[in-house]
C-alpha cells in the first residue's frame, strides 16, 4: 500500500508543514511507515515550494518520491513546476481559488483559500483545510490520526482554529 504524495504551493502557504503533518499522522498515529522530504530552493517565500511524503505498510527502502499517486497543489506556479506531469492514474486536489490549470488525472477542486478566509476568517489555515479534504478524498490516513497530528504540529493557541479548518476540509473532501 505504498502512496507517494506531493504537496506544492508557494512559500508561506504551509506546504512543508502539511507534508510534516501527514507524515506524522501516518507514522505516529496510524502505525504506518512514512518518510517526508522537502524542497525550499531560493523561493522560500512567494515562489513554488514542495514537500513530499511516502507512506507504506511495509518498511520504506527507497525514500524518494519517484511517481506520485496523490498531489495537493495550492498555487498555479506549484502546478506548473510540480504537478503538470501527473500520471493519468494519479489523484490531484487543487486549490480551486489559486490554480487555473486542470490535470489529465482525477481532480478534486477544493476552495481551500476562500473557505479559510471566509468561513474561518484566517487565510493562513488554507493548508489545514486541504489536509482535511485530502484525508476524506483519499483515505491515505485516518481522520483520528490527522487530527492528532495537526494538534501536535500547530502553534499553541491556534488549536481550535486549526481543528475547525480540518473539519471544514473533511466536509469539502466528502463533497468532492
Amino acid at each position: 500500500m505504498r502512496h507517494e504524495i506531493r504537496f506544492s504551493g508557494y512559500g508561506g502557504q504551509g506546504i512543508i508543514l502539511s507534508a510534516v503533518i501527514l507524515g506524522r499522522a501516518a507514522a505516529l498515529y496510524d502505525n504506518k511507515y512514512a518518510v517526508q522530504t522537502q524542497v525550499y530552493g531560493p523561493e522560500a517565500r512567494g515562489g513554488a515550494s514542495m514537500g513530499q511524503v511516502v507512506i507504506d505498510d511495509e518498511p520504506i527502502l527507497y525514500p524518494e518520491v519517484a511517481r506520485p499517486d496523490i498531489y495537493v497543489i495550492m498555487s498555479q506556479q506549484g502546478f506548473e513546476k510540480y504537478g503538470a506531469r501527473a500520471g493519468e492514474d494519479a489523484v490531484m486536489l487543487i486549490d480551486a481559488d489559486l490554480v487555473r490549470s486542470r490535470p489529465g488525472c482525477r481532480c478534486y477542486e477544493i476552495p481551500a483559500t476562500s473557505e479559510a478566509k471566509g468561513a474561518l476568517g484566517r487565510e493562513i489555515v488554507a493548508n489545514i483545510v486541504m489536509i482535511g479534504a485530502l484525508v476524506t478524498a483519499t483515505g491515505v490516513v485516518s481522520r483520528e490520526a490527522i487530527e492528532r497530528a495537526v494538534l501536535d504540529s500547530v502553534p499553541k493557541g491556534t488549536e481550535e482554529l486549526n481543528l475547525k479548518a480540518l473539519k471544514r476540509g473533511f466536509e469539502l473532501g466528502e463533497r468532492a
